[in-house]
Order: C-alpha cells, then structure tokens, then sequence
C-alpha cells in the first residue's frame, strides 16, 4: 500500500472512506511483487495497480462493492484462465493472492500518520493481518512505538504484532511473517503483511572517476542515497558528480570507518590503486554491509588479493568480495559498466543467477 502513499495520505487527511486492494502472496511470474496495492475511494476514484493491467477491472469492482456493503475483508484469489486468459486471468502465468478491505480514516487516525511519515521519507510500517478473526486488522509503527486498530488493540495480539511488525521495520523489507499459536502471547495463529518505507539504502562509491559519476546517476535511479568518495579534492567536487547525495573529501577507508552502513548497503571500489584500494577493502569486508566490489583487470585482482591475505583479511572475507567489480554483459563505456555494476548487485540481493532468463527453466520469480 505505500506504493500509493501519497493520495492515501490525502485521502486520510479528508477523512475520505476507501477501499484498499492489496497482493498479499503471489506465484510464479506474477508482475508486482506482495504489498502492492489499488485503493478507489466512494466516488469511483482509483489510484494504483497490481496486475499491470490484466485483473485490475476485476478487483476496481470488488473494490466498489466493499465500500457499499462495508462488510468484513475479503480474499479474492486471480490465476492463469486457459479458456479466457484475456479476461480475468494473468496472462503472465502467475497467481495473486489479494485482500479488499474497506479503510474508514476516522476510525483508523494511525495509517494517515504512517502514510505521512512513508511520504515525507521518514522509516514507517503498516501491518496488515490477512487471514483468521484478525483478517484486514491495521497497525501503524513510527519510530520505535505502534499503534493498533481497534480490532487487534494492545493485548497480546497486538503487542504480538507490534513486537514484529517494529522489528521488520529494522530489516527494512516488506515481508509476510506468520506469528501466534502461543497461549501466553497470541493465542490465534495470524499471516501479517508488514509493509515497510525504510530510509533509502546507501551506495558508498570510492574513486572520483567517470565510471563513479555513471554508477551515481545509476544508483540514484535505483534508489539509493548515493555517497562519491575520493582523498583528492580537485576530482571529488558536486561539480563532477551531480547525481550523487553527497560527495565526501577524505581518504577512503577513513571514510568508511564513521559511515553508517547496513545490510543493505552497497561499496563500490572504483579507485584501482593500492594505497587506497587495500585499507578500504580490508574495512570494508570487516563490515555487515550487503556488496562490496572492486574495480581492476584480473592481474589488479590477484594483485589485490595477495595484499589483502598480507593484512590479515580472511579467505571467508575474501570470499565475499566481487572483484572484478560488475556482471560480464561485454560493457565498454562508463555508462554500460554502471549497468553491469548494478545489475550484479541486484542480482546479488535477491539472490538472483545473473543468467539470461531464456538460458534456465522455472518460475521467473521465486514464490
């Protein structure tokens, strides 16, 4: 649902009723991924889409008779017609798994706060139960406080709720996780869609060269917040790298040692020398961050790989480093090698083979 954020923030802020149609699993080659969400408001207005086009008649209609009938949530399950894959089928060969709930903002305050906080770029989560007695059940995380619908409230099924939801929120993923099933705690075993704004991962990039200022303007487009870092202040300037969030004059690994990094983050080594290259690395593979690549040929590589076993870095360390930097698509230019940085880097996070879709057989999506 925070894929459309902005008008439900709206729409809460009038205190205008709606009805929010949200993909709560999926199978297969399905188009958009779990928490993607359609709302349509009591005069007909729709905002979002969770097919790409192929169920959305389907679900703006339940989405009507939701809001008329203001009765309980309902699950609506879309797949592949072999008789009529054009009508309401998924003609992509995937499932959709969605909940259509009636959202009534006066009565619900908390989600115009968490939309508020998802638009305005502040780490926010919304729980949304969709199974059991709890089924379309709303909870609201800011900061490190939640607050719960009437309907789950703060006993233990909602403390229950909260305690993950708020923790998921850390992890900075959208996910389904199921809970419950303890007397002690929450006795009803529950399926939750945490729907998680996180601030935006971080792309730290050494080395003020023109493949940096191309995997800025890459980055940024991917969403990261974009950090170009180099010791040499006549290349490290805003001039050079526009796209970048901010450019940083400081020697690499020095740097990295005050930065704040995730899981989700990613570090690009693109200085190719080994007074920068080695202290960086060493710091780097020493850190939980999620990428870590280096830029130079394969002679570079087992050069820098040599260096690295004399300061002491690990085989298990080294085995996390992706040197040469960057998937072989046959780049040439700065622009088509941020491509291969970028994809290897996607491929890498969603554990992905980084193999052409025609050259392997299953799903293209895992379920």
């Amino acid at each position: 649902m925070l894929n459309i954020a902005d008008t439900l923030h709206r729409w809460c802020r009038e205190e205008r009723p709606f009805a929010l149609a949200t993909v709560v699993d999926v199978t297969g080659s399905a188009p958009l991924p779990i928490g993607t969400s359609v709302a349509v408001d009591e005069d007909g207005n729709a905002i979002g889409s969770i097919s790409g086009g192929c169920v959305e008649g389907a679900v703006y209609e339940l989405c009507r008779q939701v809001l008329q009938d203001r009765g309980p949530a309902q699950r609506a399950w879309f797949g592949y017609s072999d008789d009529d894959a054009f009508a309401v089928g998924l003609t992509c060969g995937g499932e959709l798994d969605v909940l259509v709930q009636r959202i009534d903002p006066a009565a619900q305050p908390h989600l115009g706060a968490a939309f508020a906080a998802a638009v305005e770029g502040r780490p926010a989560a919304v729980a949304q139960v969709v199974d059991g007695s709890f089924a379309g059940a709303t909870l609201s995380v800011l900061g490190d406080s939640w607050i719960a619908d009437r309907t789950l409230g703060d006993g233990p099924t909602g403390r229950a709720v909260g305690d993950r939801a708020t923790a998921q929120l850390r992890s900075g993923r959208t996910g389904l996780v199921s809970l419950g099933g303890d007397a002690d705690t929450c006795p009803e075993q529950l399926t939750v869609l945490v729907h998680v704004a996180a601030t935006r991962p971080r792309m730290l990039i050494f080395g003020a060269i023109d493949f940096a200022a191309a995997l800025a303007q890459a980055g940024r487009f991917l969403g990261y917040h974009v950090t170009v870092c180099d010791a040499r202040p006549v290349f490290a300037t805003e001039a050079r790298f526009p796209h970048a969030d901010e450019v940083v004059v400081d020697w690499p690994h020095r740097y990295l040692a005050r930065a704040a990094v995730d899981s989700r983050t990613a570090v690009c080594v693109l200085t190719h020398d080994a007074k920068f290259d080695i202290p960086l690395l060493r710091r780097a593979l020493d850190l939980p961050v999620g990428y870590v690549g280096a830029m130079g040929s394969r002679r570079t590589h087992d050069e820098r790989l040599r260096r690295l076993r004399e300061v002491g870095v690990t085989e298990g360390q080294l085995a996390r480093l992706r040197s040469p930097i960057g998937l072989d698509l046959g780049a040439r230019t700065p622009e088509e090698t941020a491509i291969s940085i970028t994809a290897e880097i996607i491929a890498h996070a969603n554990e992905g083979t980084g193999l052409p879709l025609a050259r392997i057989t299953g799903p293209i999506h895992a379920h």
